[in-house]
């Protein structure tokens, strides 16, 4: 590679050296006389002679590059009177006589060199007295080219110059490939056979050499072609004999639409054509394109595909075969029923099993299997194809067989509209799951995973036995063990098992039997064992709390209970960093939206008889205190503070929200003065526990921090603390006077919540905010 590269390299910097010569001989050349122009292209000939018996390639074309731009300049700045220049695309009108004269000049001489072609040159449709005249006496010279495969090319050029300069003058377009059909008897005439043995070349190898240049024609001339001439055209190929490379351009020149209506016309000329020269099999592909495309006639369809699948099967070589029928499988497909379709993959389950053919295969095979999910979209007549899973066992290497897998759960996802419950389905897609799922290792990445997890979870989202819940549970505890080592499916199995315990208890209108009571706690436990297999530790927290709150719901307290102290005991393994999206972002923001979450959940979860007032809460608070958190945070207070939302919601007699059929501590403790002073000792612990921190803001560098908390609390005060109590009423005092003790408080927010304030004393029995009204100067800010 690194030779190659220095080789490249030295090319390209002879070409820049020669680019350089070329530029400053050409203006040189301009000024010369004719003798010396004369001397100059002499000396350039031999140059060029010396250069490639030297064996100087580069520099014998960059020669011939250079004589030939010689040749247009000169020509060009002869075309316009005192050197104006001439338009990107100017006309014969726009060329004085001078030059016309001395251009037609070039060209007679060109054309009194037999061994040369190049007097089909461009310019002499640009310089020519008319377009209209050139094309048709161009298309009559290429008559005398001797070679039919330079002459076919010839005509394909003048074909595509023809089609830019003069699209109108279809005639000449046609005339060059009628033309050539009078010469196309000279391809096994003994000329070229001749020839052929000389060059160890062999006829159908040769015959596609033709290809190319015929499709170009018969591309230029079918294009908006009436279909009057396309089926001239035809006649005039079937006519000749022989003819199996033509009718194979014509099956790709012509549209799909006048290809399929003759459909059983063209089988019948292909049935005529030489095996030898032009294999059938390939026309029997071409014509199977043109019929994935457009329709044939219903009353031919099955002769069309006997027709076509006769010759096919008799194919020996598998890379022949195996061509022809992955586009004969689509036809079979979009016209034919499963029956057909099973005996089309069977076949080539037959041909390409042995000898292990399908491994190469594979990309002709992947096609097959897409063309068949793209026709078929009911999965449970798919898998009712006998074969269809058969042919899926060709697919051996792993990342092919992952890929096909793919395809297919992708398919299911998009087409399937409906739950499913139908074993057939069912057993095939969790086989394909499976293969998806085994693919994954240490090396796989992790798009990779999402992708393959994604489908999966579509499948598992896709399955429902309605009201037989225990059936349902069964295939996901079955999916767990079988996609064990992708995470998303694991969630998405939890979300899936809770949904199924709260359909139930909607069944039960919340009434559960002792049989619906034993299935919503093996839910329970489905998801209590499932959860610390997990990875992500905020996975882990954010399950424990849904699923006791499911738990709670369906009044399976214990259990619910067993949720959230799990959720308590993890809250300490949160690292300071958390890799979201693939970067490391600091953690305490989400640590801070679950803990809110749970608090709002713990209003209404029942204190166990056994464990004490407020014992998770307590317990939350505990490890809230011992968490390490960072010295330059204030998520601690604002925890703490939330903290103090839920226990004021707690010291009300009836609580703003309930679970059904659960006895929260408002009725289990009906206002108990014992109960409210545990919430009180609990709340001045963290209300001091507050104003610690603030007092370790008193430093210059954090008094702006300071301030916005003393203004935080303060509101949380005013918003939920009895301001009849002394104590409180001046520690809200306290904490505004904190806020702009040092300037950084915003006034306009202490105005507006001083008129706030002022708002709600005018409200019954709130008097004792005019007072605290009083009590709250406002300082300006300076």
């Amino acid at each position: 590679t690194t030779t190659g590269s220095a080789v490249s390299e030295k090319v390209r910097t002879r070409l820049e050296e020669l680019d350089d010569l070329e530029e400053g001989s050409q203006k040189e050349l301009l000024n010369l006389t004719q003798q010396d122009y004369m001397n100059r292209i002499e000396e350039l000939n031999q140059s060029l002679k010396d250069a490639w018996s030297s064996d100087q390639k580069v520099k014998a074309l960059k020669i011939v590059i250079q004589v030939r731009k010689l040749v247009y300049e000169r020509i060009l700045s002869m075309c316009v009177e005192n050197r104006v220049s001439l338009p990107d695309n100017f006309s014969p009108e726009s060329v004085n006589d001078t030059a016309k004269e001395t251009c037609l000049n070039w060209f007679f001489k060109i054309a009194s060199i037999r061994e040369l072609i190049p007097r089909l040159y461009p310019c002499q449709v640009r310089l020519s007295e008319g377009i209209s005249e050139c094309l048709p006496r161009l298309t009559s010279m290429i008559r005398g080219i001797g070679d039919p495969l330079v002459a076919v090319y010839a005509r394909a050029y003048l074909c595509r110059v023809g089609m830019e300069v003069a699209p109108q003058l279809k005639e000449s377009l046609n005339k060059n490939f009628f033309d050539f059909l009078l010469t196309f008897k000279q391809i096994h005439g003994d000329t070229v056979q001749n020839q052929l043995v000389v060059q160890c070349v062999e006829i159908p190898l040769y015959l596609t050499l033709y290809s190319p240049a015929i499709d170009w024609i018969l591309q230029c001339i079918a294009y908006r072609a009436p279909e009057v001439l396309l089926t001239e055209m035809m006649e005039r190929c079937k006519k000749l004999g022989n003819n199996a490379l033509l009718l194979n351009s014509v099956m790709s020149a012509f549209r799909a639409e006048f290809i399929a209506a003759r459909s059983m016309d063209f089988i019948g000329m292909i049935k005529e054509c030489d095996e030898s020269g032009f294999p059938k099999h390939l026309l029997f592909r071409s014509l199977g394109l043109n019929l994935a495309l457009a329709d044939p006639p219903e009353s031919d369809r099955l002769q069309i595909l006997n027709e076509a699948w006769k010759v096919i099967t008799k194919l020996k070589n598998p890379q022949d075969y195996i061509n022809c029928a992955e586009v004969w499988v689509e036809y079979t497909c979009r016209h034919f029923t499963k029956r057909e379709v099973n005996t089309v993959l069977a076949d080539v389950i037959k041909h390409m099993t042995p000898d292990r053919a399908f491994e190469d295969a594979y990309p002709q095979l992947q096609s097959i299997i897409q063309k068949v999910i793209t026709y078929i979209h009911d999965f449970s007549l798919l898998f009712s194809v006998e074969k269809f899973l058969p042919f899926l066992d060709m697919f051996q290497k792993e990342n092919v067989r992952v890929e096909v897998c793919k395809c297919i759960m992708e398919s299911f996802i998009k087409h399937q509209q409906e739950s499913t419950k139908d074993p057939v389905i069912l057993n095939a897609l969790l086989h394909i799951c499976k293969t998806m799922h085994d693919s994954v290792n240490a090396l796989t990445l992790e798009d990779e995973k999402r992708m393959l997890a994604a489908l999966i979870n579509g499948f598992i989202k896709m399955v429902s036995f309605g009201r037989d819940f225990e059936q349902q549970l069964s295939f996901y505890v079955e999916a767990r063990s079988m996609f064990c080592n992708l995470e998303p499916v694991l969630v998405q199995l939890i979300h899936s098992v809770n949904q199924l315990a709260m359909e139930t208890r909607k069944v039960m209108r919340g009434n559960h039997s002792r049989k619906t009571a034993a299935f919503v706690r093996a839910c329970v436990a489905f998801c209590f064992i499932t959860i610390p297999s997990l990875n992500s530790i905020f996975t882990r927290l954010n399950l424990y709390l849904h699923s006791g709150q499911v738990a709670l719901a369906n009044q399976c307290l214990s259990q619910a209970d067993a949720f959230f102290k799990a959720a308590v005991s993890l809250v300490p393994e949160v690292p300071k960093m958390i890799s979201v999206d693939g970067k490391m972002r600091p953690s305490d923001a989400f640590l801070l939206e679950f803990l809110c979450n749970f608090f709002s959940t713990l209003l209404v979860v029942p204190d166990h008889p056994e464990q004490g007032v407020l014992f998770l809460v307590r317990g939350l608070l505990n490890v809230i205190q011992d968490y390490t958190w960072e010295d330059n945070s204030d998520d601690k207070v604002r925890i703490y503070t939330n903290v103090l939302h839920l226990l004021s919601a707690m010291a009300q007699e009836a609580y703003i929200y309930r679970v059904d059929k659960v006895d929260s501590n408002d009725s289990l403790y009906g206002g108990d003065s014992k109960f409210l002073a545990e919430i009180n000792k609990l709340c001045e612990t963290v209300i001091a526990q507050i104003l610690d921190h603030l007092k370790t803001l008193g430093k210059e560098e954090t008094l702006k921090r300071q301030s916005q908390l003393a203004l935080y609390f303060f509101n949380t005060i005013l918003a939920h603390g009895d301001l009849r109590n002394n104590k409180l009423n001046q520690l809200s005092v306290n904490l505004w006077n904190l806020a702009q003790k040092h300037g950084f408080a915003d006034t306009k927010t202490m105005v507006k919540t001083l008129e706030y304030i002022k708002r709600r004393s005018k409200q019954p029995e709130m008097s004792h905010f005019t007072d605290l009204a009083l009590r709250l100067p406002l300082q300006s800010r300076t």
